[in-house]
């Protein structure tokens, strides 16, 4: 990515998370380290996921946002609600997705041996490592808007890893609801519409006989190696809907793995400060579900690992694509 671009934009997104207290002050050096991965890499599409994620996140964390405090309560004893969102909060969302754009750097390095790494295009069928990006964004773009919207649903949430399907308090880790799903969907749909409009897929249309005759230039789906327009349109469904499935993991990662306090007295779920594990103490505090062996960052990082990864194996079985391919 252009440096011209991106230091005014990383600038723009500090001044921005500074003044509305998006983050804390040691998530804005995270998260400025963050975006600086993402602009080495040539393509601007993985930056613009960042920001598109960034944006979109704390905008729907801001919906009603004094409705949802009213909901929850902080382990302080106050009300809840999400405060700025911590360093350890930035790394469980973007880590897994610096890290594959790392490798994908690399190989682009390797391939090109100029050095220049930003010509060529994305051939249909090869690439694993922008699936795992994509995935990464998607999933964990889902999880943010099922939870900040799907609290504020006007239906009791049931939990997920229950055997019953029971109703839990809102808030309350493994609780799903229509509109926190729905909600989620949409989130992933975001990102499939982003990485759509700025991926370099390689076009259709051969430039020359040989192109066609070997199918160079031809649809993926087809055999070739191009994006047409049914490849982009099944692109766009599979992220959003492999995306939006990443909510849905995260809830039963936290309904399994993370313990959801109570307080008996308001029977209201009790938030650890910024994603960190908040015990009952046996006093008024009760756990209502879940054990008590994760954080919510923790279950974060999980789940965009798993989503990730499963997406990259997902994508190489369709396209007979090694998974090891991506060290490579």
């Amino acid at each position: 990515m252009h440096p011209y671009v991106a230091i005014p934009a990383t600038a723009a997104l500090v001044w921005r998370a500074y003044f509305r207290r998006s983050l804390t002050p040691a998530g804005i050096v995270v998260a400025t380290l963050t975006a600086t991965v993402h602009a080495i890499h040539p393509w601007s599409v993985f930056y613009a996921l960042l920001v598109v994620f960034f944006l979109a996140g704390t905008s729907v964390t801001k919906v009603k946002h004094h409705v949802k405090a009213s909901l929850t309560l902080s382990s302080l004893g106050s009300s809840g609600g999400e405060g700025p969102r911590t360093h350890i909060q930035v790394l469980a969302n973007s880590l897994v997705a610096s890290v594959l754009i790392l490798l994908h750097y690399r190989q682009l390095l390797a391939r090109d041996k100029s050095g220049d790494a930003s010509r060529g295009c994305w051939p249909y069928g090869e690439d694993l490592l922008v699936v795992g990006i994509v995935s990464n964004y998607a999933a964990v773009a889902a999880d943010t808007f099922s939870s900040e919207l799907g609290i504020l649903s006007k239906r009791r949430p049931r939990l997920l890893t229950s055997w019953n399907f029971r109703q839990v308090p809102p808030g309350t880790n493994g609780g799903i609801t229509l509109w926190g799903t729905t909600a989620g969907f949409l989130g992933a749909s975001t990102i499939a519409l982003t990485s759509v409009l700025l991926l370099p897929f390689c076009h259709v249309g051969p430039t020359s006989r040989a192109g066609k005759l070997f199918g160079d230039h031809q649809p993926g789906l087809e055999g070739g190696s191009a994006w047409g327009l049914r490849e982009r349109v099944a692109w766009v469904l599979a992220v959003t809907i492999w995306g939006g499935m990443g909510s849905l993991v995260d809830s039963a990662l936290g309904g399994w793995l993370q313990a959801s306090v109570i307080d008996s007295k308001t029977g209201k779920v009790i938030e650890g400060n910024g994603g960190a594990k908040h015990d009952g103490d046996g006093g008024s505090r009760r756990i209502e579900s879940g054990a008590d062996l994760l954080d919510n960052n923790a279950v974060n990082i999980l789940m965009a690992t798993i989503m990730s990864f499963g997406g990259m194996v997902l994508a190489g079985r369709l396209w007979n694509a090694p998974l090891n391919s991506i060290f490579q």
